[in-house]
């Protein structure tokens, strides 16, 4: 009985602590008039449904982190080279001010595509100090290079990276360590505006499924891009000789190193099909496992309809485990990494599946939303059917979720329904799609900006996420390359350990903040921390404070900090 109550007192501690964090609709206190538009006429074409993505990313090297939002746009897509066409919904970048406040730069910036935009990421691609954009589109991808000077140059020709293919996520990884970032892009599916079918549900014309988006339900599905960087500002197409040729419908690119052999191994989320798992095999070539690892599909043997996924270690065993979101009537599935030999399903033990299920979800995270030290997760949810509630107890527009981890007495991981707690369920319900995540206001804890289809997009800002202990670490490789992706950093702090891993990529569509940040608890100290460079140097710090935001160069430790407690 001592012990029932032990586990009664304990939960609700851990309850009111969590109940201080809110998360705070912040979107028009920061300037931020974003408008999805997607374009969509009451045809039903299948591009109006995937959304679009964000990038958090500090384009101007100011220690505040900006805002990259893509933006479709209407059906058929305009000619891109038809600029006296100002008037279209164009991509859009915020430059934060510091004060919590962002300015629209996109003109002065040279970034506003004005193609059926839908994913991005960034990264510093010639290693001169600067982040590059990227822009996947259903038509030609665009990369844009940062001048420097607060402009960027389209040299997506040059550079050989535009594919018209139709593009979905994409991420940034140095997958031969070759001291510079190559490029991934994951490709859906062919597909016409002019050939688009559509479904009849009782007399209502809805969106098909993909698989009957071409005559007799056979579809044709794309293959992925690895782009290998020359170095020059060129890339190489090498997915073929990488082994990257598996074609599938693809939505979502996550880069981890899940084996633990220092090279970055890729999933891939998959609409309707098994999802892939390809092991980097440090010979430029990669093998695909998703079969051998058991991450193809869930538990059941089921594939799912994969549409976000995330690296994280969850249970701080020093091992990255993997999340996926899917469609309604199926789970968020939580892979548990069994010591890099293979990943069993704990959606429904850890408490996570049965709560998603009657959600349509997308972009799908692991952050630590209170900094105690474990991940959490996030959710964000919206239907495809924007009239699904004519026959069906559905909604199209829903609400986000958010599921507090903790580790019981036993020692297992369990997640919670906090989305009461921290404010979300409040909020008004949204469509969902991409989302990124960081800490743009530099006061410890992690923001979430949400991409919503054909909707406003929404900033939500963390409040009381800082009660606990919290560093944030920015890698800056000299030998490995600049941005620092495929960082591998370890921290311990009293009874903590934990891993991270600086990537680009994950979530859906989109990129979240490269620094690294880690939760401390009531850790006012960091005992060690070690970062592991891709370049296989490796360096360790000892007796660091809190609450600081430091930047470490490669060879050069710490170059600055910058305290905000």
């Amino acid at each position: 009985m001592r012990c029932f109550y032990f586990i009664v007192f304990s939960f609700i501690l851990s309850a009111a602590a969590s109940a201080e964090v809110q998360f705070i609709d912040a979107t028009a206190d920061a300037g931020i008039t974003f408008q999805h538009v997607d374009g969509r006429t009451g045809e039903k074409y299948l591009i109006e449904t995937l959304g679009s993505g964000a990038l958090f990313f500090d384009y101007d090297a100011d220690g505040y982190l900006d805002l990259y939002i893509v933006n479709a746009t209407h059906i058929p897509p305009p000619v891109p080279e038809d600029t006296s066409q100002i008037h279209l919904p164009r991509n859009t970048l915020y430059r934060n001010n510091g004060d919590g406040t962002f300015t629209d730069v996109t003109q002065q910036a040279g970034v506003g595509d004005i193609g059926y935009g839908v994913g991005c990421a960034a990264a510093d691609i010639n290693n001169d100090g600067s982040p590059e954009i990227y822009v996947t589109n259903y038509g030609v991808n665009r990369l844009y290079h940062n001048n420097g000077d607060g402009t960027f140059t389209d040299i997506t020709q040059q550079a050989g990276v535009g594919d018209e293919r139709w593009g979905t996520s994409c991420a940034f990884l140095d997958y031969d360590l070759d001291g510079d970032v190559d490029l991934y892009v994951v490709n859906y599916m062919k597909f016409s505006v002019e050939e688009n079918r559509w479904w009849e549900t009782r007399g209502i014309r809805t969106y098909c499924s993909p698989t009957d988006q071409i005559a007799g339900s056979h579809f044709v599905s794309e293959p992925d891009i690895l782009y290998r960087n020359n170095g020059d500002g060129t890339f190489t197409d090498v997915a073929v000789a990488a082994g990257i040729s598996h074609r599938a419908l693809g939505l979502a690119v996550a880069v981890g190193d899940y084996d633990n052999d220092g090279y970055p191994d890729l999933h891939i989320a998959n609409d309707m099909e098994a999802d892939f798992l390809y092991r980097n095999n440090g010979d430029g070539t990669f093998t695909e496992t998703a079969d051998f690892t058991g991450t193809g599909y869930d538990g059941n043997g089921f594939p799912g309809s994969g549409m976000g996924s995330a690296f994280g270690d969850y249970d701080n065993n020093g091992y990255l485990d993997l999340v996926v979101s899917n469609a309604s009537s199926l789970p968020v599935v939580l892979y548990q990494n069994e010591d890099a030999l293979f990943f069993t399903d704990v959606s429904f033990t850890a408490g996570i599946g049965a709560v998603t299920l009657p959600y349509f979800k997308w972009a799908v995270e692991f952050f630590d939303y209170n900094n105690d030290g474990l991940l959490d997760l996030f959710v964000a949810n919206g239907h495809l059917q924007e009239n699904i509630a004519l026959f069906s107890d559905s909604t199209y527009p829903q609400s986000d979720l958010l599921f507090r981890n903790t580790r019981r007495q036993d020692g297992a991981y369990h997640f919670t329904d906090a989305s009461v707690e921290v404010g979300l369920s409040q909020l008004p319900k949204r469509v969902s799609r991409g989302a990124a995540f960081g800490d743009y206001d530099n006061d410890g804890d992690i923001d979430i900006f949400l991409n919503n289809a054909n909707q406003p997009a929404t900033l939500l800002r963390n409040e009381g996420g800082n009660s606990n202990h919290w560093l944030t670490i920015q890698p800056i490789g000299t030998e490995s390359n600049a941005s620092g992706i495929g960082t591998r950093i370890v921290l311990k702090a009293g009874d903590m350990s934990l891993l991270k891993e600086v990537r680009s990529g994950a979530s859906y569509l989109s990129q979240s903040d490269l620094r690294v940040h880690f939760g401390l608890g009531k850790n006012s100290e960091i005992d060690t921390l070690e970062i592991h460079w891709q370049s296989g140097h490796q360096e360790q710090f000892s007796n660091l404070k809190s609450n600081q935001i430091l930047r470490i160069k490669e060879g050069h430790g710490v170059v600055d900090g910058q305290s905000t407690r």
